[in-house]
């Protein structure tokens, strides 16, 4: 099974084509948030385009799951085919994932619930900065922006697939990171 995932995508649509060249043959897509609106501390790119974006997404023909950022209005939520949720619980395959964006609570908090639901890997974005870290057990996975990455991170996504998840810049493919299960 190949797992993608995408945070953070903040209405770019130039940004989301070079994702799915990327995630086409996935089995599924985790996406911890913030869609389709840029937000208001964010700058407005060229390729900043909400609606032609959820077009996108809506013909996905790679099954989707989708976690509500703290940017994701309530007209994201009509424009979008797929419900958003606080929370995603998932398993697929063997592993089961807790998605979320990140924004309510802090790393510990999100390890706690992740813990609680015994989850194997956590999917959480709002920071914008790619990262795989461990806590015990957790894989807890940060899949960085593909549209608008900080503190000169590039855009990057995840993919699982074979035992190892690995971050992959946008750009070419490369590994940015990786970690075996």
């Amino acid at each position: 099974m190949r797992i993608g995932m995408v945070s953070d995508t903040h209405g770019d649509v130039e940004a989301w084509e070079k994702a799915m060249r990327l995630l086409e043959d996935c089995d599924w897509v985790l996406h911890a948030g913030d869609h389709l609106y840029n937000g208001a501390f964010n700058p407005v790119l060229s390729s900043y385009h909400p609606r032609r974006l959820a077009e996108l997404i809506n013909s996905c023909p790679v099954p989707m799951l989708h976690a509500r950022g703290n940017c994701d209005s309530e007209v994201d939520t009509v424009a979008l085919r797929d419900p958003l949720s606080p929370l995603i619980l998932a398993r697929l395959g063997e592993l089961q994932f807790l998605v979320m964006h990140g924004h309510t609570h802090d790393e510990d908090g999100l390890a706690a619930l992740a813990e609680r639901y015994r989850a194997d890997v956590l999917v959480r974005g709002h920071t914008h900065q790619a990262g795989i870290r461990r806590r015990g057990s957790l894989l807890v996975v940060n899949p960085g922006s593909i549209s608008l990455p900080a503190q000169g991170y590039p855009p990057t996504l995840a993919v699982l697939e074979e035992g190892r998840l690995r971050l992959l810049r946008l750009d070419d493919g490369s590994e940015f990171a990786g970690e075996d299960l």
